[in-house]
């Protein structure tokens, strides 16, 4: 018996294909340290952007003989917790200069912003390309640039940047220098072992067999199915950047004054820990939480990205 067009039985109705990028969305949604640590990367972003809204002065406008009853280094006071309402409210308090703390530290938050992701941006740039240009040649040019960037590797890691920052000079673009070359090799290695487990795969030996060159198969095919591990590791350098560039401050090496930095702050007042602590303990604060931010952003990363990696 001939069966007629309507008794054609139709395919199910397919779910869409759910790419790589999605699939490591969802995954990355469900990671619970993940989500903290956006949540504190998107506050800190949010304050960095509206910095002259969010904060009540200039983070170099000095208070005194402008408001009465500003003393040096007095400690936060908010009318809502109590201070009485005919003293200056300063949420953080005051610095010894006559600062307000809390306008510094938003203000700090946008230069702690810009200084992780250009450090990151100058190192991953440099670093991606040698690593790159080594694992695809291979051969002595491998060689010569692994070997280079082991010399490196060799010296401590903050020593280095101090001798680096102090051949050229105490300043913040120096010590965001400083930082990024001697964080060059840890990126060049991350893709270096991404490249050179990706040349062999079969769409580069298909890009090879109709003439494209090395160049266009190493950044046009290569490069973009390796770039994940490299995601993750700027993720976690751009905390370390922040982290390694307020050190170099507090030596005196990086932001000088009156540049509302949290490392030179927390170096201009570490002699009153005790008689004002709360001027070291904000500035501290801030970039505890900037760096376990970014800690926990990458590790959400990582494990999105690499979900075998996940513990």
């Amino acid at each position: 018996m001939a069966t007629t067009a309507n008794s054609i039985p139709t395919p199910a109705a397919q779910r869409p294909v759910e790419g790589p990028w999605q699939r490591a969305g969802r995954q990355f949604l469900r990671e619970r340290s993940a989500i903290i640590g956006m949540v504190i990367v998107a506050l800190l972003s949010v304050a960095a952007l509206f910095a002259p809204l969010i904060a009540p002065y200039s983070p170099t406008q000095v208070l005194l003989g402008q408001e009465q009853g500003v003393k040096k280094r007095s400690g936060p006071c908010v009318h809502l917790f109590g201070c009485p309402a005919e003293q200056p409210q300063h949420v953080m308090g005051v610095d010894g200069n006559f600062r307000d703390l809390f306008s510094r530290i938003v203000y700090g938050a946008r230069l702690s912003l810009m200084i992780g992701f250009v450090t990151v941006a100058i190192s991953l740039a440099i670093g991606m390309t040698l690593g790159a240009v080594a694992g695809y040649v291979g051969g002595w040019l491998d060689n010569l640039i692994m070997r280079l960037l082991d010399v490196l590797l060799a010296f401590p890691f903050l020593l280095l940047a101090i001798a680096i920052v102090s051949v050229l000079g105490p300043s913040l673009l120096n010590a965001m220098l400083g930082i990024a070359i001697v964080s060059v090799p840890a990126y060049a290695r991350v893709i270096r072992a991404s490249v050179i487990g990706a040349r062999e795969e079969e769409y580069v030996t298909a890009a090879r067999t109709i003439g494209v060159r090395p160049a266009g198969i190493l950044f046009g095919h290569i490069l973009p199915n390796a770039i994940s591990p490299l995601i993750v590791q700027a993720t976690l350098g751009i905390g370390t950047a922040i982290l390694d560039v307020a050190a170099l401050s507090f030596l005196g090496l990086g932001a000088q004054p009156p540049t509302p930095e949290w490392g030179s702050m927390l170096s201009a007042e570490r002699n009153q820990v005790f008689t004002a602590p709360h001027l070291v303990f904000f500035p501290g604060l801030a970039i505890m939480l900037t760096v376990l931010g970014f800690n926990l952003l990458g590790d959400g990363l990582r494990d999105a990205l690499d979900p075998r990696l996940k513990r």
